[in-house]
């Protein structure tokens, strides 16, 4: 059995077939762990969907910032935007059935064995592996419930970002750890956010997530997208950078979680 993991698909559904493809994927033997962002942008997000939810417990996927605008679309909470592309899958027969698949996915996957973490987008350096774990089971929890569409109002609530406090209510928590884990690129040492810079680093204290000496980045490896202007490169051998930009016409790349061969395919 091999397990890979694949960066952001964001609805390429060709290009994810063809890496498989190169990998020679096994659904029967092999594993795919998918580092969110399955949705959106590209041409097709139901393919997408439907193909990875097939995959049943060969696929393991976290969430991202676009797999949760979808939720949030389809509750009626949020609008579609310009360059969106999920009118396909909120008007297909089986809708309601992916959604809910995609709401009752993790965001964080742990694999204690590996010492290998997942998530979209990063974990902050006020956290350590196991107060990640912690956040992630109880954003998952407020998701999956019967209330989860009031919690995806609390997520989206457009309020200036705060850093972490254990004190922090409910509400609080749950905004800030879906953006620590599908929005940050950068933050200070305290877990304070900058959530407007995407290319040049941001002054006075603020640098990416995992430059931080006590970052968890420093404690195990880490796998997230998210980030396609990195290029696939973090910088350090524990940090794995996976979206290399398929959605703007660059690559779709999966690495071999034991080893961390890379494999890229370009759309």
């Amino acid at each position: 059995m091999t397990t890979y993991a694949v960066g952001d698909i964001q609805g390429c559904y060709d290009p994810l077939r063809h890496l498989l493809d190169e990998l020679k994927f096994d659904p029967d033997h092999d594993v795919l762990w998918v580092a969110g962002d399955m949705v959106n942008r590209g041409p097709k997000s139901l393919a997408t969907l439907r193909y990875l939810k097939s995959l049943g417990n060969s696929c393991i996927a976290v969430l991202g910032n676009h797999d949760l605008h979808l939720l949030a679309v389809a509750c009626g909470i949020r609008k579609q935007k310009g360059k969106d592309t999920l009118t396909e899958v909120l008007e297909a027969p089986d809708a309601d059935e992916l959604l809910q698949w995609l709401r009752f996915r993790p965001m964080l996957h742990h694999d204690d064995q590996r010492k290998i973490t997942m998530v979209h987008a990063g974990i902050p350096p006020v956290w350590t592996i196991d107060q990640a774990i912690q956040q992630a089971r109880e954003l998952e929890q407020a998701l999956r419930s019967e209330d989860h569409i009031k919690w995806l109002k609390k997520i989206f609530k457009n309020t200036k970002p705060q850093p972490w406090d254990d004190e922090l209510k409910l509400k609080q928590r749950l905004r800030l750890t879906a953006a620590y884990f599908t929005r940050m690129r950068f933050c200070n040492a305290y877990g304070m956010l900058d959530l407007e810079s995407k290319g040049s680093i941001p002054k006075n204290g603020y640098a990416p997530w995992f430059r931080f000496s006590k970052s968890p980045c420093y404690q195990e490896q880490i796998i997230f997208g998210h980030w396609a202007a990195l290029d696939g490169v973090s910088g350090h051998d524990n940090i794995h950078a996976i979206d290399t930009g398929c959605v703007w016409g660059k690559s779709l790349t999966a690495i071999n979680v034991d080893g961390f061969k890379r494999t890229e395919v370009y759309n």
